[in-house]
């Protein structure tokens, strides 16, 4: 069915206070939960790479400042010292969170582009939505179990120059809203990250050689007009894991979120 509700307004002040008692609520969570967080990093390289990827640092958007992409590499820049280099031993969780720490102005963050309510606003530490959605990438094609992602509950751009699938990405707000996986394997992994002048890049290693491989198909992608008058995106993310003998298949994710644009709207470029 895919009903969506309308999207409810709250006050400025209910936002403060809601996400400072999720961000408690998580680090009690960190301090009592009793599990083992990867924390170690790893001076030298495995040998065996299990996936890699790069996305665009720069993207010109409409409407969007462009010193608040630049701001954008800074960000990215702190925050993945805190990542590279991580070994993700057999029974371990990895969380961006627990690694990065809060993102501040005290730390050297800057004023990013951030998704407030399903318009586009800045903070503190913007922008580290695009490392997430690297990541997730990276994670969905290794034997690592993602064990918490979120999605925006708004597509808010086009589908202009998408490298990968509708939704196939984490957002990320400190902390609560986090990326985490768990290596539920015998063998451990390590990941590592860089930037250079046009893009983020990261690559998953392995201790052994892997014997099954992995590919992410997008399936069931529909829009659907809402009862009040919007437009909703959906789909689901599968994920195949191939051997020599055998292949099998299940839901990674599924995306269901409000359009910010009219999905319908003549391309005129082509004309």
């Amino acid at each position: 069915m895919n009903a969506i509700d309308k999207p409810k307004k709250r006050t400025r002040l209910r936002q403060i206070l809601g996400k400072e008692y999720f961000i408690l609520k998580r680090k009690w969570q960190w301090a009592f939960a009793g599990k083992h967080y990867a924390k170690q990093h790893l001076e030298r390289d495995f040998k065996h790479t299990v996936f890699k990827h790069q996305s665009l640092i720069l993207r010109p958007l409409k409407d969007v400042d462009m010193y608040l992409q630049e701001n954008k590499r800074t960000n990215l820049r702190l925050a993945i010292q805190h990542l590279n280099q991580i070994e993700i031993k057999p029974n371990e969780y990895f969380s961006l969170w627990k690694l990065v720490g809060r993102p501040t102005q005290q730390k050297g963050y800057l004023e990013g582009l951030v998704l407030n309510n399903g318009k586009m606003d800045k903070d503190i530490g913007g922008g580290l939505c695009q490392l997430g959605n690297l990541l997730f990438w990276i994670f969905a094609h290794s034997p690592l179990t993602i064990t918490e992602r979120y999605r925006h509950g708004f597509d808010v751009f086009p589908d202009i120059n998408r490298k990968v699938p509708f939704g196939a990405g984490a957002t990320l707000s400190y902390n609560y809203i986090d990326l985490q996986v768990k290596n539920e394997t015998h063998n451990s992994f390590v990941i590592k990250l860089w930037l250079d002048k046009t893009h983020l890049h990261g690559e998953l290693f392995s201790k052994n050689k892997l014997n099954t491989s992995y590919a992410i198909e997008e399936r069931n992608h529909h829009i659907k007009q809402q009862i009040w008058g919007g437009y909703s995106r959906h789909n689901q993310i599968i994920k195949r894991c191939i051997t020599a003998d055998s292949e099998t298949e299940t839901v990674l994710v599924e995306n269901h979120a409000i359009m910010m644009y009219n999905p319908f709207l003549e391309d005129r470029s082509k004309t």
